[in-house]
């Protein structure tokens, strides 16, 4: 590389990945040591003044909230005010993922406060408000998805995604730059916020972006600043915060040793009532101390040791493979994140398949329409049971049935719920008197037995892959993590091959996690590209080598069409701000801009880009506008692209200027 590329390469570098804890000498991760305390070049300062406090908001599929941490003081980290309206059997420090518009599709209110308002309305208002929930999905099962993708509301009418992620993140926007005025006593101002979002990590680029543009709208961040705003991906958010647990924060399920003072003949079941209590009493103080040393966990976890960190959500759960280098403890990916959307939505899926099955499908379709308030209502009820299934349980779990359940169905069909519960065959559920669904335990297992399997066999095939080898331990986390029936399945499946560990605020894992990384986001040096990435180019042919049908003669010279440039394959390992680099010429010296398609494959050996699996994925643009059109001819425009960060980036200069061009990488309008 000549001197001023790498001069400009080293400028994004430290500006864009610098974090505000570097001259603190990386606090949470190393004991403070003299040789940190070098003052980094002045770029970093600049960041260190623009950020007083990082705040990371965790949007969940079921439920969302955030966190906070001062840069000052980064061992601090402080869990986001309790909400009002909690649900009775469902501790949270977290507030459900739901959104309501009024009928001229203004916002109305976020998280227990819009369920509560959409519940007391009366049904023939209700139908003209637009009521949100669980709408995270979209963003992962859309194949397409752009800035018109939409979503529907409750009552059926759609609304653009954009808007309503934008409305959910300016809601949070708004509470935590209250929360944090009201501490500080003065208003605080967004620009002194570094905001992380997280998402999960089995997201492709286009969802990631979207994201970012959600937040672009709601004010958290721009275009021209963009490193205010951080991509968090969950599973490695939890790892991070996962290195730093101590002894007494986790639950061990496998339990050979004592952990947290219970002998190992506790069986599971008391070690998670003494956990709770636990949990229980530390839930008055928000405030969390993170170890300034590395974890004791650590003290087992030498140079090089692997660990699982499994992310089991609301709606997806994913999976990634960290190696831990010493001695400042940073990580490296060993496999490529993976997963699916088995989160414990497919539990509340497999509920409503048992209602069907009991009420019939036309009647369930018909209720969720004309009561959607009270369809709500039977879920949260659901829920609350949901928590209390454990593989151990033998008394029956009971389900409230809404009024208006047992009312609509009689008319809907001319007899009563009790009546259809007698007819259905369906032996594990009964009718009992003072109007509930009564569920056996076996019955409610089964509702989790097809989304725990699939969770388990993702497992085991991680497991079997060659990267993944001597694997120490296995941390659960994740809202979904509190199942016992999810721990006892993992435990039992792989409690022999390593150490099966549940932090124990672990619904809070994630969110903390994400906070760590704001602050130190070059903490994860090594990742894996989920995909392979290049553009069709034009090759010299060669005969014998390339197919005749790509040949394309041109000015006497014969040319192989769509080859497939590689700039990085599935699965590769890329460093922390490892480059890419490729040079493109415009076609003709007039041309201001210069797009180039993106492909992408989740093979590594590709060769054209009409090969079946190889999908156009985005598009590369460079604007040569305001480049000093005087120059040579024939213009070199160098691209460099980052692949090793939680997003693509890229940056391009133009080579007989050595100016800086702007470049646009975009993976949802192309």
């Amino acid at each position: 590389m000549s001197e001023p590329e790498s001069g400009a390469a080293d400028a994004v570098s430290t500006s864009a990945y610098s974090s505000p804890a570097k001259s603190l000498g990386d606090p949470g991760i190393t004991p403070l040591s003299p040789s940190h305390i070098v003052k980094d070049s002045d770029a970093d300062d600049a960041v260190e003044q623009l950020f007083l406090v990082v705040v990371a908001i965790d949007f969940g599929t079921t439920s969302s909230g955030y966190a906070y941490s001062f840069t000052k003081e980064p061992e601090c980290i402080h869990v986001m005010r309790r909400w009002e309206g909690g649900d009775p059997g469902v501790s949270n420090q977290k507030t459900p993922t739901t959104i309501l518009l009024t009928p001229e599709r203004k916002f109305h209110s976020f998280g227990y406060a819009a369920r509560d308002f959409y519940h007391d309305l009366d049904p023939t208002e209700s139908k003209h408000w637009l009521y949100f929930e669980k709408f995270k999905m979209k963003l992962h099962t859309t194949g397409n998805l752009t800035m018109e993708t939409e979503l529907t509301a409750a009552n059926g009418k759609k609304v653009k995604a954009l808007e309503i992620f934008a409305y959910a993140l300016q809601f949070f926007k708004e509470q935590a730059l209250k929360e944090l005025s009201d501490q500080g006593g003065s208003d605080f101002e967004n620009t002194e916020v570094r905001w992380v979002i997280t998402v999960p990590a089995i997201w492709k680029q286009p969802a990631k972006q979207f994201m970012r543009q959600a937040a672009y709208k709601a004010g958290m961040a721009s275009p021209e600043n963009p490193e205010q705003l951080i991509i968090a991906l969950e599973p490695e958010a939890a790892s991070i915060y996962c290195r730093k647990l101590r002894l007494h924060q986790m639950i061990e399920l496998s339990s050979r040793a004592p952990v947290n003072g219970y002998s190992p003949s506790d069986t599971i079941g008391t070690g998670f009532t003494q956990a709770k209590e636990h949990i229980r009493r530390n839930r008055q103080s928000r405030t969390f101390m993170v170890e300034n040393v590395i974890g004791e966990i650590w003290s087992e976890l030498e140079e090089g040791d692997r660990y699982i960190v499994v992310d089991s959500g609301g709606g997806t759960v994913d999976m990634t493979v960290h190696q831990i280098r010493l001695p400042e403890g940073h990580l490296k990916e060993l496999y490529k994140a993976t997963g699916g959307p088995y989160g414990s939505l497919g539990v509340d899926y497999e509920f409503e398949k048992l209602l069907c099955k009991i009420f019939g499908e036309d009647f369930i379709e018909q209720f969720k329409i004309k009561r959607p308030a009270a369809w709500v209502d039977l879920m949260i009820a659901f829920e609350s049971r949901k928590r209390a299934a454990a593989p151990d349980r033998t008394n029956p779990l009971n389900i409230t049935l809404p009024f208006s359940f047992i009312d609509y169905y009689k008319k809907f069909r001319g007899h009563s719920v009790e009546h259809a519960l007698r007819k259905s065959n369906v032996d594990f559920v009964k009718w009992s008197s003072q109007g509930m669904l009564r569920m056996s335990p076996d019955a409610m297992n089964a509702l989790f037995k097809p989304t725990i399997d699939q969770i388990v066999q993702h497992l085991s095939d991680v497991f079997d892959k060659p990267e993944v080898t001597n694997v120490k331990f296995l941390f659960l986390v994740g809202g979904f993590a509190e199942s016992p029936l999810l721990q006892q399945a993992v435990q039992s499946a792989f409690g022999s091959r390593c150490r099966v560990i549940i932090p124990q605020d672990v619904g809070l894992t994630i969110l903390k996690g994400a906070v760590l990384f704001g602050l130190d986001p070059a903490v994860i040096k090594v990742r894996r590209s989920p995909l392979t990435y290049g553009v069709g180019v034009l090759n010299r042919f060669v005969e014998g080598k390339h197919p005749p049908e790509k040949l394309l003669v041109k000015d006497g010279t014969r040319w192989c069409t769509d080859v497939f440039d590689k700039f990085i394959s599935a699965d590769q390992s890329v460093a922390l701000g490892e480059t890419v680099t490729r040079s493109y010429t415009p076609a003709k010296p007039s041309q201001l801009v210069i797009v180039i398609n993106i492909y992408s494959s989740e093979q590594d050996n590709v060769s054209f880009i009409t090969e079946a699996g190889v999908k156009k994925c985005g598009t590369l643009r460079l604007d040569l506008t305001g480049t000093d059109a005087s120059v040579p001819n024939r213009r070199e425009i160098k691209t460099l692209m980052q692949f090793g960060d939680t997003e693509i980036k890229a940056m391009a200069i133009d080579v007989a200027t050595s100016k800086s061009v702007k470049v646009g990488i975009d993976f949802l309008n192309y």
